[in-house]
């Protein structure tokens, strides 16, 4: 399910299609999920917000330069948006995007991602000796930026949203006083 929201989005990716991507019969697929679509593009969501936050999370924890960091975490994810294709979004962010106003299960779980790797990440800042308003304010712009390079640069098959969001991310991250807890 996950691989077919990151490519499809919630409305282009039919329970058909799960069924048979999962190799499962349908009244399976109903037992373990009463909820049916919803309730397994939830499951989905979390499993894939999971590893995205550790992925990221190992990105931003590499080496002694957050701001340098910032910045191969934003490289990484043009390289890989583009090698792959131009579909490897966020899933997250994609769904987000598509169902807030219509699904509000499914915008209550991408806003409980989304909290979770702000908390996450603030933690981890805060850990490299940011303040914590600052750091809060430095990983919530940093999710907003990654998630809108993202369909900036699926939209215009270019690198280029996410190689710049990174730059100016790592200008901002370059900014903050380190050392200056609160």
């Amino acid at each position: 399910m996950a691989e077919l929201l990151r490519r499809q989005g919630y409305a282009g990716t039919g329970i058909k299609q799960v069924i048979e991507a999962a190799g499962v019969p349908n009244g399976s697929l109903y037992h373990h999920f009463p909820g049916g679509k919803s309730e397994i593009a939830g499951v989905a969501l979390r499993t894939m917000g999971d590893a995205y936050a550790e992925l990221v999370g190992g990105l931003l924890a590499d080496g002694d330069d957050l701001p340098a960091a910032i910045e191969r975490a934003f490289d990484a994810a043009a390289d890989d948006i583009e090698n792959t294709g131009w579909v490897n979004m966020c899933p997250v962010g994609t769904i987000a995007g598509e169902v807030a106003d219509v699904e509000p299960a499914l915008r209550e779980v991408a806003a409980e991602i989304f909290a979770s790797w702000i908390d996450g990440g603030t933690e981890l800042v805060v850990g490299r000796g940011y303040a914590t308003d600052d750091a809060r304010r430095l990983v919530t712009s940093l999710v907003a930026a990654l998630e809108g390079a993202f369909v900036m640069a699926r939209t215009l098959r270019s690198t280029e949203p996410l190689r710049g969001a990174g730059r100016a991310m790592a200008a901002f991250a370059s900014s903050l006083p380190v050392g200056a807890r609160s």
